[in-house]
Order: structure tokens, then sequence, then C-alpha cells
């Protein structure tokens, strides 16, 4: 089974990189199953119900989110409905949506897509370590599990997938939009990368314009940013993952782009 998990989607651009470049992707690479992290989907910040449909319409089995779940208010009037939509995990209490979900793919096979928010310079939300640990330990049997682990800092990231490691098939970091060269297959057997990477503007900073962030930047006071345009690209990864014994047999980085 192949599995295509692609980076932070931003925008209408984005959303242009995933209808052009998708399908040839797949296509090309037999994959059996895409997530996606969809949480700048719609403007920049947040999904909207149009903007998640049009993604999943265009080939996509699961969007994950992130600290941005709740930018747009419209999602509280779908998120406990769309089983294909998954939130982090670790929001306390009584929240909206769902942080995990089990899907079916490839001949029968069970994959189990977590998604969880870091606590380093973002809100403090419950543990993530906790949380992905007993829903784990709780869960009906599944052939694998892949984690959406949307953090800030780098070190957390690590430490989450060295914890994790021989426990789950992958974690993979979002977030940050800088696609990292280190995937690689940790030593007990879980795949990691520690960010995915962006699909996106590629002029731009973050898939944002570049003179509002360095407007921000020079003055210290607020700016509206505005998702930049141009080229696009769309970011991820690739697990390649051995059937006979659930194994990650493959992980591979991929970076394509489309001109104007």
């Amino acid at each position: 089974m192949n599995i295509l998990i692609i980076g932070d989607i931003v925008g209408r651009p984005g959303r242009r990189a995933i209808r052009s470049l998708l399908p040839g992707i797949v296509n090309d690479n037999r994959i059996d199953f895409v997530i996606a992290n969809g949480e700048n989907a719609a403007g920049g910040r947040g999904l909207s119900r149009e903007v998640m449909h049009e993604l999943l319409n265009a080939g996509i089995d699961v969007l994950t989110m992130g600290n941005h779940v709740w930018d747009n208010k419209e999602i509280f009037q779908f998120a406990d409905d769309e089983p294909r939509l998954i939130r982090p995990i670790n929001y306390p209490g009584e929240t909206p949506g769902q942080g995990y979900h089990i899907y079916t793919a490839g001949f029968n096979q069970r994959i189990a897509v977590i998604n969880a928010s870091g606590r380093v310079f973002l809100p403090p939300l419950d543990c993530p370590f906790v949380a992905v640990e007993e829903v784990i330990k709780n869960m009906e049997p599944v052939d694998y599990i892949i984690v959406d682990f949307h953090a800030e800092a780098t070190s957390e990231k690590q430490a989450f997938g060295y914890y994790f490691d021989g426990k789950v098939t992958a974690v993979v970091g979002t977030h940050t939009h800088i696609q990292t060269a280190d995937e690689r297959i940790l030593p007990q057997g879980t795949a990691y990368i520690t960010d995915l990477g962006m699909t996106g503007p590629v002029d731009s900073i973050l898939g944002m314009k570049k003179d509002l962030v360095l407007q921000r930047f020079l003055t210290q006071r607020p700016v509206r940013f505005e998702v930049a345009g141009g080229s696009v690209q769309l970011q991820g990864i690739i697990l390649e993952l051995e059937d006979d014994n659930n194994q990650v047999g493959k992980i591979s980085r991929i970076s394509c782009q489309l001109s104007d």
C-alpha cells in the first residue's frame, strides 16, 4: 500500500495545486490513500464546507487540521458530521469534531489517522503525548496508524516521533510550512519527518504576500496578511508500506511545482 501525505494547503493557490498536480502524483506512484492538512485551505485560515468538499472531491481521502481549526466559524456547522475531517485530538472537554478516525483502503486494510497539536509556542492544549497514547491503547485493531503532529518546535516534533517509535506507522509534522530534509525510518520502524512542507504559492513567505509579512517585521505593527499568487507547489511524502508485515518499507519526500 502507498499513502500520500500532503503538507499544509494554503488558500486558493494551494487548492489549485491539488487540482492540477494530485491526479498525476496518484497515478504515477500508485497511491492508495491520500491525507492532507487543510487548516489553511480557506483564504489562508481555517476551512469552510465548500472548500472541504472541493478538496475531498479532488481526491483527498482525509483532511487534518491544526491551531487554525476554528478560525472559520462555519466549521462548527459540519465538524461533527464529516468523518473525513480530523481536528487535533488534544483539545480539552467536549470539543466539536473528532481527533481520529479509522478508514479502509487498498485490500480492505484499516488505517487510523490521528491529528494532534503541539504545545510549544502554540496554545496550551492537553498533553498530545498522553492524548495520542490513550487513543492508541483503546483503539480497535488496525493495520496502520498515521499521526499528523501539528507543532511549531522541531524539538517537540522529534520528541513526539521518538516517543511513538514502534507504536505507530508514521509521525509527520505540519504547521511550519517549510519542508524539512530529515525524512527517515526511526529505529523501531516508525516513519518520520519534521515537516511535510506547504502546498501553495511558491513566491511567498509561508504562503502569504511577501511585502505584507516584511511590513509586519519592519514596523512591528499589526498587518492583515493575504495569500500570495503566482506559481504553486505541492509538498509532502509518500509512504511505501509492506502489506505482508504492515511495516514501512520506504519514506520519500516529494515537491512538485506548477507555473502560472
